[in-house]
């Protein structure tokens, strides 16, 4: 039920009132922010193209892009807020060991602090709702599939990037990804038991509750795990490649993905599991 025209940028509004949810457990993570401004940053690497720009040395070196108290900034796979007026957050050593935001109650990471008034939201691990709203609970492996096709659809229609390198926390490629197309249609024809038994490993990511559709839209995509040193010249090669986006997630969700993209092809038939060297 997921609009594939809807972008992350959309979900927050300057001038509106907004709560943060851990998306876990639904604990309140940012109670009651309003934002006077709601701004796009720009891409991760773009501090390394300046040199490209630029006849002179780099005029951004000594600059940091952090918000303001009512500022909210957005990036491919975060939101940077001002830690000034937080809620429900709790505190941490400000040091490089221990940076992360942990939700207080269920433990899961939502993000980190960039600085000592920064803290970094990723989106996968956080449900942004109007004040007026309240939290609906969405199945894990449903909202983490939705909210990174979103990233893949911005990216690939905003900058004409297809290839993506999966990066956790810690730094480390998780996986390579290679959008192929976004205006698939997959279609369950009545009957298929077999099938059927495959897609609800997803954990009612696909399949409505009701039964009553049998077709629903998919992004389909070519991808390689890069675990244990695997693919490690591809994954080398694609790093050093200016064509290729890097989106950066919590390593945890990062298994998470690699996980669901595994059950994804496991439901395919055995001649479309492969793309050369790649796994559809």
């Amino acid at each position: 039920s997921v609009d594939p025209v809807f972008t992350l940028r959309e979900s927050l509004k300057p001038h509106k009132t907004y709560v943060f949810y851990c998306q876990s457990c639904g604990d309140i993570v940012v109670k009651g922010r309003k934002f006077l401004r709601v701004l796009p940053l720009p891409s991760e690497n773009w501090s390394d193209l300046v040199e490209e720009w630029c006849c002179h040395p780099n005029p951004f070196a000594r600059s940091t892009l952090h918000p303001q108290h009512d500022d909210c900034f957005l990036g491919d796979t975060f939101f940077l807020l001002n830690s000034g007026n937080k809620s429900h957050v709790p505190e941490f050593p400000k040091s490089k060991e221990n940076t992360r935001v942990i939700c207080k109650r269920c433990k899961a990471m939502l993000g980190e602090t960039v600085s000592s008034d920064t803290i970094k939201y990723y989106v996968t691990e956080v449900i942004i709702q109007p004040s007026e709203g309240c939290f609906s609970p969405t199945p894990r492996s449903q909202f983490v599939q939705s909210m990174v096709t979103q990233c893949l659809l911005e990216l690939s229609s905003a900058k004409s990037t297809f290839r993506f390198t999966i990066k956790g926390d810690n730094g480390k490629t998780y996986i390579l990804i290679w959008l192929l197309n976004s205006d698939t249609l997959l279609v369950e024809s009545l009957g298929s038991s077999s099938s059927h038994g495959a897609l609800t490993l997803f954990g009612d990511a696909f399949m409505p509750s009701t039964g009553s559709v049998e077709t629903w839209n998919a992004v389909k995509v070519l991808y390689q795990p890069c675990i244990k040193c695997r693919n490690k010249d591809l994954a080398d090669a694609w790093e050093n490649d200016m064509g290729v986006h890097p989106l950066k997630f919590p390593s945890e969700t990062c298994l998470e993905l690699l996980l669901i993209l595994g059950l994804s092809t496991a439901s395919l038939p055995p001649s479309l599991r492969c793309m050369k060297s790649f796994q559809v």
